[in-house]
Parts: C-alpha cells; structure tokens; sequence
C-alpha cells in the first residue's frame, strides 16, 4: 500500500506539468508506464522552468524514465551565449570553418547530440552504441538539412590539443560533418550518459535519453518541428537520380581537413585481384579507390570528388567508400559507399561505375536542351519521388563485405549489429539479420578466415588503430576489412598513420607500400576551383591561398607561359609533376591553348564539370571568323622536374582587355634526408610539415591537432608523403591591337613570360 501511494503523489505530480495537447498523449503514455513499473523514478524534468519560458517535455519511447535532469535551461542557455563565438573562456567550437563570422542561426531548430557521446571506453557495448547514436543523427542530418546539429561535450578540456586528437580521429573515421562544442564546465545531469535535446527557436525542448532509439521515431520527432525534407536526398529505397547538385549535399568534416593534403585520408579497406596483381584501396575521406599493383605503381582511380554519381572512373562519385571485392568472373569490383547508403559495381573493362543498390527510377523527360542544363544544375526533379519513412530493410551506413558460398553478398554494418544478405546479380535484399549474436551465426566462419590474419601482425602495431577491439571474443575484429593476403604478404591499411603496411609473412618483416605513378590519381578535386566560381568569384576563391601573384602588361596575341617553382629547400619531390596533377584555367579576355590531345599517352583527366561547361559555352556563345583563327590554335604544355624545381609551360590566346590565368598544381613532396645531418626530433618534423601546409592560418587549432595526429601514428615523418598545392594567378592587360600599315588588318604579337615562384617559407 505504502509503495502504490508513493507511485500515486508522483503521478499526481506529473498530472499538474502536462502543459499541451499536443503531448497529451506522449505524456498519458508516460503515466501508464510509471504506473506499471513504480520501481522507475518519474521524470522531475517534466516541470515547467520559468526561467526564458523554456519548456521541456521527455519523450516516452523507452520504458525506461529517464535520469534526472534539473537544469535543462542552463544548458539551452548556455549553448545559446556560445553561438557565433568560436572560442571563449568556458567553451571552444570545433569542427566549424574557422573566420566564418557566423555559423549558426539562432531562429532555427536544432538537434543536439549532448553529454559523453565520445567513448574511448575498452568496452564493446559502450563503443558500438556511440556508433550507433553518430549514424542516427547523420541520417537525420542528411534528410533535414535545415535542421542545425551540434555535439556538446562538457567537462572536458578547451584548448588541449591532446584532449582534441580523439575528436579528429572520431571525425575522421565517422565523417563528423556538424560542429561540437567543447566546454569546461560541468552538467552532473550528462555525466553517465549521452542524450538527444530537439528544439527550435531555443524555445520548447525535448530530450530523448534511449540509446535505443529508433531512427524513425526520431524523424518523426523531427517531422513535428515543421521541417521540410531535403528534396535531393538519397533515399535508400528510392534513387531518383544519379546526379545531385554537390554543394547542397555534400559536406565535409572541417576538423580533419588537414589531414586531406597527406597522399592518403583514412585508408580504410583494401581488397585484392591476386591473379591480375592488382589492390584495390579505398581512400576513404578522399572518396576515391586507388588501383595499384603489387610494387605500388598507381594504375588508375575510381573517383572524383564526393557525391553520387555513376558514369566513368574519372566523373564518378562516390563519399567514404569502405569495403570491396573483386569478382573475377565479371572482372567487377563490387564497393559499399558508405556515407551514400549504397553498393557500387565498378566494372574493370569498361572503366564505368554503376549503382547495383539502390535501383534507379528517374522518370522519362523531354530531351531537350533546357532540360539538360537544368538536370546537370542540379535543380531538376522527378515528379515520381516522393518522401518516404525510414525502410527498416535498406541500407545504412554498410562498412564490412563479403561473398558468401551462396554468391549472395554479406554486407554488415561498422557495430557488427546488422547484416543484409543481397542478391549478387539483382541488387535485391533477400534477408536482413539483426542482433551481434545472430550476425555471428551466419558471417563467423567468414570472419574468423580475416582474424587469423590479424594474429600474423605485431600486436604493438594493432593498438592503436581505430578498430583494435575485441569483438564477442574475436579480436580486432572491426579490421577485417582492413587487411588482405596478397602474394606472401598481408597487406593492411593504418588508418592512424595514413598509410599502407605490408608484412611478408615468411620473415616476418613489416614496411610501408610505396608508391609511384601519381598522375593517374588527377588533381585533388579540393584544390581546383568550380569553374563556375572562377568566371564570377576571381579573387574571391575560398580554397588554397595564393602562393604568386603576377601582373604583366602585353600586346594581345598568343602568351607562352614558362613557370620556375623552386620548392621548400629542406623537401624533396617523390616524383616528377605529371600532367594529370595540374589544372589551368583562364578567365576573362584570354582563353587557354590546350594540345593535351596531342600528347601520346596523355593521362590528363578532365571532369565532367568542366566537360559540360565546354559544352554549354560552344552552344551559348560564337565566335567570329578572326577570333576563331586566333583560339584554334594549339600547342602541348610542358612539365619538367628537377630535384629543387619544377616547371610548367603553358599558353594562353589573349584578346585586348583583362584577363587573368589560374594554374592549380599538386606537388608530391616528403621531407629531404640528409647523410651527414643529424637526426631532429619527430616534433619539429611534424611542425615543419603543418608550416609548409600552411596551417598556422587556422589559428593554431587545427595545426596543433594535426601535428598530434601525425606523432601518435609512430613513424618516421621523413616517410610523410603529402600534397603541397600550388596556386598561381597571372594578370594580363591587354591593349588593342595594333594596325598593319593598310590599316585595315591586325597584327598577332607572340609574347614569352618566364614567372619565378618560391615556395620556401
């Protein structure tokens, strides 16, 4: 009796804070769970707060209450004194893009992801659930991209570049694309555990403590606040086009974005065609697949920036491409694109990827020439697409693949908690098995085959990379896609020192993959300009800062460019510059001369942005019978390299006005060793390497990370293969041109420019 009238006074209690219709019954559900298990405290937070009229309601999925959490305002209120401030004396924003005067905006709705959400526990459970909280609120943030998310992570330290190598790696191997905040004060109330808060306006608030939480009932939680679902969103059961506009899908993690320019970001998964001595690698923050052979020679690439986009290797898109194998019988590399919820099948002959999962249904359109304009803007919609709910069936968030005796192929996602079973030849999901237990039923044969490989590697080596643990007493279990056998050796990627380790398995040697041939990787797609941004941003480009800017004064007519780049003294070049690795661009009153046609063997990759923009400019704009004898005329560009300098030539056909012509360039470089130089400690080798990437114009935070995670990988730094990019603008002016003596004709001038550039700083 005593214990029903306990259960009864807080009932009567909580009956007083039911404050709207609209959560009359979320709250009528809450009474009936409390009353059924009195054991369980009600939720005090219930209680209105006077304080800025905040109010806050609990959600009641779980049966289970949630902890105590008596000042809910104080969070929402110091989360609000916080925005538009990157740093203060109680909080430090990271992963935001530094000098951006504002990053939020204060009259929208937000999902928070507060208290201890990042886990560097040893324990299974503890770690996978941080997993799965990360994917539930990406899934969210990729179908409402109105809705503004954070991370909040208080009681932690501010400005200890230590303390925020865990949150790079975190970012890094999640693709954390939305902003945490750091702070040094303390909320008792997410000491224990992490919480969902949902609110708009920093008004009405409500907070979901379920680890367990459903995706679908946190959309529909989200679905409440108004928003409008993002139109270009892939959804997994629905592909409505193979083309979306990228800088309104795509967003990339700020806090890892140095770690970009190294050869390699975040190698996650390796595969192999032993026959064809051929590996595949997924560089997985630079969402691309590497092909190489055994001796490291780049073969070719699969990728150009990220998106979703099927066509040829050199115009498809893919973000965070993970595990892949190879089937010999099609000559078919089949890849999970991870961040895009699908499975990719790139086929080797004809050198074109294709989407296997999701199928495609684009509805049928005029073909006409606005049409294609307005599909290859982006702005295009299919009038069958409609918004779907969550599939439980589809995928999400695939990392792990595997062929099963059956040919059907095993995907299973990064917390090993489900497996889809799919039909190698339709793309269809047959079956979808949930639960670690279950999963290892049917994949531990499979599995067990990748762990004994992992017992051949040191375990000093193992330790301190993202996936070491044990998984339900299999260890290391997370690497499984991570490693291969290939020709006496084992092959593994170290996603921590951004590299490729191999061991030969009969000395037991362990050393890193080096590799050749860098043109076939193309220029890096963050280093180039959007074509459309250089013909109306000029010098409001917002990517790598100017390393020369020259002016000259010429005649109009054709203009040979010869560039003289001497590089830092104390680097030296991997290999020589390639083709493929330099962009050129002009704009304004010159256009570029461009014989690439007619080099044999050629390895320049060209776009399908700047193929299209070609096209759109024939079609839009005609030339005069004098302006096109001047612009067809060709030559080749010419790349040379020496052990200190590289040189470009290039040319231009320059009419009378302004102009100005871009070069982008990406030099491969590794720190010079010296036979009689002593050895400096790998500190000042880290330092040197963020000096020469500029990276000290982040204003520190980013440099200091960045040089933490390169210490921790444990090597050599002399060994650092990474991307120094040059950037170039030369500004001509032009006059008329002058007369012949009839004064009728023009006379065409030839002119020769020699630019001298240092990169030594």
């Amino acid at each position: 009796m005593a214990l029903r009238y306990g259960c009864s006074r807080r009932i009567s209690r909580l009956l007083q804070h039911i404050f709207s219709d609209n959560h009359f019954q979320q709250s009528r559900h809450a009474i009936i769970n409390a009353s059924a298990s009195c054991s369980l405290p009600l939720p005090r937070e219930c209680e209105k707060i006077s304080r800025k009229r905040v109010t806050f309601s609990f959600s009641t999925i779980s049966q289970a209450s949630p902890a105590e959490f008596p000042s809910q305002v104080d969070v929402l209120s110091f989360i609000e004194s916080t925005l538009n401030e990157l740093q203060g004396p109680h909080h430090c924003w990271f992963n935001v893009v530094e000098g951006k005067e504002e990053f939020f905006k204060r009259d929208g709705a937000f999902l928070v992801l507060a208290g201890q959400f990042l886990n560097n526990s040893s324990s299974q459970t503890a770690r996978y659930d941080a997993i799965a909280m990360f994917e539930k609120v990406k899934l969210i943030q990729q179908r409402f991209p109105q809705l503004q998310v954070i991370g909040f992570l208080p009681g932690c330290s501010t400005s200890s570049a230590v303390d925020r190598t865990p949150l790079v790696e975190m970012s890094m191997k999640e693709y954390i694309t939305f902003p945490i905040l750091l702070s040094n004060k303390n909320f008792p109330e997410m000491a224990n555990e992490a919480c969902y808060i949902l609110f708009k306006n920093f008004g009405k608030a409500r907070v979901y403590y379920e680890k367990d939480l459903d995706i679908g009932m946190l959309k529909k939680a989200v679905d409440e606040l108004n928003l409008q679902q993002n139109e270009n969103f892939i959804s997994p059961t629905n592909l409505k086009s193979t083309w979306v506009k990228q800088a309104e899908v795509f967003k990339e993690p700020y806090a890892c974005s140095s770690a970009r320019n190294l050869l390699l970001h975040f190698p996650g998964c390796i595969s192999a065609d032993e026959d064809g001595n051929r590996l595949f690698l997924s560089d997985s923050n630079h969402h691309r697949i590497i092909i190489f052979d055994g001796n490291g020679k780049i073969l070719d690439c699969i990728g150009s920036c990220p998106g979703f986009e099927d066509g040829e290797f050199e115009s498809a898109k893919l973000v965070c491409p993970a595990a892949s194998f190879y089937n010999e019988d099609e000559d078919c590399l089949y890849i999970v694109d991870s961040e895009n919820h699908a499975i990719r099948r790139a086929d080797m002959g004809r050198r074109v990827l294709e989407t296997l999962y999701p199928t495609c249904s684009i509805s049928k359109k005029k073909n006409n020439l606005w049409t294609w304009i307005v599909n290859k803007l982006g702005y295009g919609r299919e009038d069958d697409t409609k918004s779907e709910e969550f599939d439980p069936r589809s995928l999400i968030f695939p990392w792990h693949l595997m062929k099963s005796e059956d040919d059907d192929l095993l995907i299973i996602n990064r917390s090993f908690e489900t497996l889809w079973i799919m039909d190698l030849a339709s793309g269809e999901i047959k079956e979808v098995v949930r639960g670690l237990s279950n999963v290892l039923e049917i994949c531990e044969q499979l599995i067990m085959e990748k762990v004994s490989l992992l017992k051949q590697i040191p375990q000093e080596w193992l330790l301190h990379q993202t996936d070491s643990r044990c998984l339900n007493g299999l260890p290391s279990a997370g690497l499984i896609s991570s490693l291969i056998a290939f020709q006496n050796h084992i092959i593994m990627c170290d996603t921590v020192g951004q590299r490729i380790m191999k061991l030969n398995q009969e000395s037991g040697v362990c050393s890193n993959f080096h590799f050749s041939n860098f043109g076939n990787l193309g220029l890096p797609y963050w280093l180039a300009s959007p074509l459309e941004s250089v013909y109306t941003l000029g010098d409001g480009h917002q990517g790598t800062s100017i390393d020369h800017i020259q002016h000259f004064s010429l005649l109009p007519g054709r203009i040979d460019f010869k560039l003289n780049v001497d590089i830092p003294s104390d680097t030296e070049l991997v290999e020589s510059l390639r083709e493929g690795c330099i962009w050129l661009q002009a704009r304004g009153a010159a256009a570029v001369v461009s014989g690439a046609e007619e080099v044999a063997g050629s390895s320049e990759k060209v776009g399908v942005a700047q193929q299209w923009y070609d096209e759109l400019d024939t079609l839009a704009f005609s030339t005069t019978e004098s302006e096109a004898n001047i612009e067809d005329d060709t030559t080749a560009s010419d790349l040379m390299s020496d052990d200190d300098s590289v040189h470009i030539n290039c040319a231009v056909n320059a009419s009378p006005g302004t102009s100005e012509v871009i070069i982008f360039a990406a030099l491969y470089l590794k720190l010079r060793r010296y036979a009689d130089q002593e050895e400096e400690s790998q500190e000042k080798y880290a330092a040197r390497i963020a000096e020469m990437l500029k990276l000290e114009r982040n204003g520190g935070t980013g440099r200091d990370s960045f040089m933490e995670l390169m210490l921790k990988s444990k090597q050599d730094l002399k060994d650092f293969i990474f991307i120094r990019p040059l950037h170039v603008r030369i500004k001509l002016d032009c006059l008329d041109h002058p007369k012949a003596d009839n004064s009728k004709d023009i006379i065409l001038t030839d002119s020769n420019i020699q630019v001298n550039v240092s990169l030594n700083t």
